[in-house]
């Protein structure tokens, strides 16, 4: 039982660490346990590509699997392998966005220990929001690029402020006061996007899709514009996975082996805010998808963030794409934005975690 009440099986259970920094073997042999990864590993990677398939095939418009392969070979001459092709952009930004999310919400929950952590709930996603709106409501923000780099900065501000917050009174910064001052703050940040947003015409309607978090309207332009931001947070936050096995035991055991612990979890922290800016900034706040996917793939992997932090990429991308089908599929012609069918697949699991952990109150 920890002191904020939470009886969980995090990271901090893990046995003590090997020489590599990873979780001391369990029972099962070491050959036995690699074999299970390597065979989730395809079984993640098989699966990705089919959700790959079926969202350039599946919309609106159902497209013949021919046209499919036609368009994935360039393409666009008839009505379906133009259609299969305008789809591309599309899915790989929801490739690139669900693996960011995936991967900052399992370096969150690493960093700070806590099984609630997520880049919704912790609120960064809507800080990220709430500074970009404010940028270009008051200060006539249009570029691409600085849509980025104002949105990383608003994610870093609101996940500073969130910590400290968190760290208030009595035990500091325990999982259940963070997630608490999380939603807290969250809650503001999107009562203070609605009154910024409300009384400017000429940004609401653009700023009320791009709210609710999706990714219709992709280009490889966009992409293109985020991927470098994409790709040092990705860095960041793999090369962070062997300091998080230590931080995972405590502070104090992770320092008595050598770990530098601020560096190791501000680069963390940094690789998260630059992935949850970056995507926010493309696609919106995007809710859930950092939450769930990290203790799925703790079922099927364990806590090792070497195995741990790359499967949270590859199942964040799956989910997002799948959830992006799924909104084009159930309201057609229409159809629901993704970040729609993130957060009701996402909030029954939310509930589910803290029940589990038995959270009670302080």
């Amino acid at each position: 039982m920890t002191r904020s009440g939470i009886r969980e099986r995090t990271p901090e259970a893990a046995p003590p660490p090997d020489a590599d920094g990873a979780a001391a073997p369990s029972r099962r042999p070491a050959r036995e346990r690699a074999r299970t990864r390597v065979g989730w590993l395809g079984g993640a990677v098989g699966v990705l590509a089919v959700l790959v398939l079926v969202s350039l095939a599946f919309g609106a418009r159902d497209v013949p699997w021919s046209d499919v392969w036609a368009a994935l070979g360039g393409a666009d001459s008839t009505l379906g392998e133009a259609a299969a092709s305008k789809r591309i952009p599309r899915t790989v930004l929801a490739l690139l966005i669900g693996a960011a999310l995936g991967l900052a919400g399992a370096v969150m929950q690493g960093v700070t220990r806590n099984p609630l952590a997520d880049p919704g709930v912790l609120g960064v996603n809507m800080g990220a929001s709430l500074a970009v709106v404010v940028a270009v409501a008051y200060f006539g923000l249009t570029s691409p690029t600085g849509y980025i780099w104002t949105a990383m900065t608003g994610a870093a501000l609101t996940a500073g402020f969130v910590y400290a917050v968190g760290s208030l009174g009595r035990g500091g910064a325990t999982p259940l006061k963070l997630a608490l001052a999380g939603a807290a703050i969250s809650a503001a940040s999107a009562s203070l996007v609605t009154a910024v947003v409300l009384p400017r015409n000429d940004i609401a309607g653009g700023f009320r899709l791009w709210q609710i978090g999706g990714v219709g309207g992709a280009s490889f332009e966009r992409t293109g514009q985020v991927a470098p931001f994409l790709a040092a947070g990705f860095a960041l936050c793999l090369l962070s996975a062997r300091g998080l096995n230590s931080l995972a035991l405590g502070d104090e055991v992770a320092a008595g082996i050598g770990e530098r612990v601020a560096v190791v979890r501000g680069v963390a922290a940094l690789g998260a805010v630059v992935l949850c800016g970056a995507a926010t900034a493309v696609a919106g706040p995007i809710g859930f998808v950092g939450l769930v996917v990290p203790h799925t793939c703790r079922l099927l992997v364990g806590v090792d963030h070497r195995w741990l932090l790359p499967f949270s990429a590859l199942l964040g991308a799956s989910l997002l794409t799948a959830a992006d089908v799924i909104g084009r599929v159930v309201a057609r012609p229409a159809e629901v934005d993704v970040g729609i069918v993130t957060a009701l697949l996402g909030a029954p699991f939310f509930i589910w975690i803290v029940r589990k952990q038995k959270v009670r109150a302080l």
